[in-house]
């Protein structure tokens, strides 16, 4: 038996490297099964990536069926501080299943350093996985977004939900991911990670000259040519990709310089 310990501080132990993992992760169902093809048997309704991916699922995200991924007979479950509640997470321990948990990014080294820490840690040795447990995509992501972010060049407000409007506030990853490639946004300094300010409260960023960018994601709000900007008449705006902006994963390596071609 080995003991892991997730980003949590939490105990995970496991008697062998997992053969079936159930994610309530979109992000670290990407990471996981790009890295090891038929490692994840269960997976969210929002699990979308890869989209090949033909596996039963467990329900949403917050609010996953603990007795439909048990169900599965799982070795191992992963899941996020801010995706998945506490509750769910024990009843599956409660069940005799150990979770990893990973915590919430706030910046790209961080989810680097998670994703790192769960490859070499309790899925080293999963079949598929290099000698030493990195994939060729993890290290070409640190190799791009380890390194110093680039003078910023552009401020922004990036919404990522209408009715009510909610932006990206403190401490987000898809906040580092634009800081890193020179936009900052001016809600960086909220107390909220995910702030809900009113739409003229939104607009007088604009006016007072503290914004000149509006960054419009197509998730988890799909935003459009149609719908966002018509709420900021004038305004000079971007659409880009949201699993571009807030996955870390495999996806992070096309990120770099797909969000590096749209961004001003």
């Amino acid at each position: 038996m080995t003991t892991f310990t997730d980003d949590l501080g939490a105990d995970v132990p496991l008697p062998d490297p997992p053969r079936r993992v159930v994610s309530l992760v979109p992000a670290l169902t990407e990471a996981v099964e790009y890295t090891t093809p038929g490692l994840i048997v269960g997976a969210t309704d929002y699990c979308t990536h890869p989209p090949d991916l033909d596996v039963p699922r467990v329900g949403g995200s917050k609010y996953p069926t603990a007795g439909a991924a048990a169900e599965l007979r799982p070795d191992l479950v992963l899941a996020n501080a801010e995706e998945n509640r506490p509750q769910d997470v024990q009843a599956l321990r409660d069940a005799g299943i150990p979770v990893w948990v990973m915590e919430a990014p706030a910046t790209v080294p961080a989810a680097l350093a998670s994703l790192r820490a769960l490859l070499t840690g309790p899925l080293a040795g999963c079949a598929g996985t290099p000698a030493d447990g990195v994939p060729a995509w993890l290290a070409e992501a640190e190799r791009l977004w380890l390194t110093e972010p680039r003078p910023v060049r552009a401020r922004a407000v990036v919404p990522v939900w209408r009715k009510p409007w909610v932006v990206l506030g403190r401490d987000t990853f898809g906040g580092d991911v634009l800081r890193r490639l020179g936009v900052d946004h001016v809600y960086t300094g909220a107390d909220e990670r995910y702030p809900r300010p009113k739409l003229d409260q939104l607009r007088q960023r604009f006016a007072d000259g503290e914004a000149d960018l509006l960054v419009l994601p197509d998730e988890p709000w799909e935003f459009t040519d149609g719908d966002g900007p018509d709420a900021f008449p004038g305004v000079p705006y971007v659409l880009v990709s949201g699993r571009y902006l807030t996955w870390y994963g495999p996806s992070l390596v096309a990120a770099h310089g797909e969000l590096s071609a749209v961004l001003p």
